[in-house]
């Protein structure tokens, strides 16, 4: 179980790295900049879960080694892309569209079961909505930081389901903990997370929200 976690950690850490990363190239910001975002969308959303259960310094600051896995992987995204687009071909939009989402989608899914995993070694016993939270907390944490620093509107509150997705996943994850085994519990969450976001992606599923030209 403690090999699952930690490569599911790494596999988090990376793909948000990446997702901040090709966001903050979007932006036009130079190589500090996207290091800083791409460091920021692994690592945020944990910093956020330790704060609210109390654990002071979190986790990114008194182990760093998941904050130089996303310099790592930032700085390896931004090289690619900066070379590319000098000497080869250009990345077109649609591309770098795909691989934020697919990249979101696989953070999402890792680190929504990871804050699971540390609400129930957290507290004195399991609390549905306090793991749920954190589950969720953990998943939507890094992405909302990241569209904040970028000047872009938060993706969790108007794209593809992608809150829900993380809550889902956090919540089936929680459910199956004691019933089905940590390790089965921990896959089937992540496996939950990963299919809502695909199809809502495939399918362009979002919630239904007000427009302007529906009100008079």
């Amino acid at each position: 179980m403690d090999k699952l976690l930690l490569i599911l950690n790494i596999i988090g850490t990376v793909a948000f790295a990446v997702s901040g990363a090709m966001t903050a190239i979007r932006k036009e910001m130079d190589l500090l900049g996207v290091t800083i975002v791409g460091a920021v969308t692994a690592v945020g959303g944990g910093i956020m879960r330790d704060i609210i259960i109390g654990k002071i310094p979190p986790d990114a600051f008194t182990d760093p080694s998941y904050v130089l896995i996303a310099f790592i992987t930032a700085v390896v995204v931004f090289a690619y892309v900066y070379f590319r687009a000098s000497g080869f071909e250009k990345i077109s939009g649609a591309t770098f569209q795909r691989i934020v989402l697919l990249a979101d989608t696989v953070g999402l899914a890792a680190f929504s079961v990871l804050g699971v995993e540390v609400a129930f070694k957290a507290g004195d016993g399991p609390k549905l909505f306090l793991t749920v939270f954190l589950g969720t907390i953990t998943g939507v944490g890094g992405g909302v930081i990241r569209d904040l620093l970028v000047g872009d509107k938060p993706y969790i509150l108007c794209k593809h389901i992608y809150a829900c997705a993380s809550i889902a996943g956090a919540l089936i994850c929680a459910l199956l903990w004691d019933f089905s085994g940590q390790e089965a519990a921990t896959l089937i969450g992540t496996a939950t997370v990963i299919i809502i976001r695909l199809l809502a992606i495939h399918y362009q599923w979002n919630l239904p929200r007000i427009r302007h030209r529906d009100i008079s």
